[in-house]
């Protein structure tokens, strides 16, 4: 008799809420998924992506230039405005809250962006199988869930271990770029990325400085506002053996 197979091996580093979506964003999931969101096959959750799925970005965008992940795009402020003002880059924007995307899709047709696609599903499984392996120039992480409480700190998405996925999907060279308004967790962030032995600093100093493509959103502005530092870093895949 076969074992059962495990739900998850590792907690994920949301709660999938659900809420009534307006008109607008349930036209966005009936008229404009097609074009955006990316039918992936799942594995046992509905967030997840089976194993064996693979994405091929040309069939996606047409084309082979950089790609850019970003990781918990929320309502797509950042990516939108960064796929606006770099056209030769393609971006993929990963988030498991559906009203999020819904605004994500609309906002982006309505800027008459292409070179974007969206994903809905846990990140790490994304990097860890479903994009090409040394397939994205950048991942960007910009305040993630703190999880703030202690008994909570075992679902943040950078602990140990993330490195293996996302330098797997990042080419030699690709750069992972992160910000928290969070002070500890700004401290695990470089203490796990510190020791990976697959990455490297690509700054100097105590923190990087703020990265110029990230657009200032109401979400960053909110962390300043209660008086939270943001801090920066960005980390280096380093080559290949």
């Amino acid at each position: 008799m076969s074992e059962p197979r495990i739900f998850r091996e590792e907690p994920v580093s949301f709660v999938r809420r659900s809420g009534r979506m307006s008109e607008a964003q349930e036209r966005a999931f009936e008229e404009l998924a097609p074009r955006y969101l990316l039918d992936v096959p799942r594995d046992l959750a509905s967030t997840s992506v089976h194993p064996e799925a693979r994405m091929d970005p040309r069939a996606e965008y047409g084309r082979d230039p950089h790609l850019i992940v970003e990781i918990g795009s929320g309502q797509g402020h950042a990516i939108i405005s960064a796929a606006t003002a770099r056209p030769d880059d393609d971006f993929l924007a990963i988030e498991v809250f559906r009203a999020g995307l819904a605004r994500t899709m609309l906002d982006a047709d309505k800027g008459g962006v292409s070179n974007l696609r969206l994903i809905e599903a846990n990140a790490p499984e994304v990097l860890s199988s479903y994009v090409p392996e040394g397939g994205v120039s950048e991942v960007w992480i910009f305040f993630p869930d703190p999880w703030h409480k202690s008994r909570h700190n075992k679902r943040r998405l950078i602990r140990k271990g993330f490195g293996d996925a996302a330098a797997r999907a990042l080419e030699d060279g690709g750069l992972l770029r992160l910000a928290t308004d969070w002070k500890d967790y700004a401290l695990q962030m470089r203490d796990v990325l510190d020791a990976d032995p697959l990455f490297e600093r690509a700054f100097e100093g105590d923190w990087a400085e703020r990265f110029d493509g990230r657009v200032m959103t109401s979400f960053e502005r909110k962390g300043i506002d209660k008086g939270r530092d943001i801090r920066d870093l960005v980390y280096r895949r380093k080559r290949r053996a």
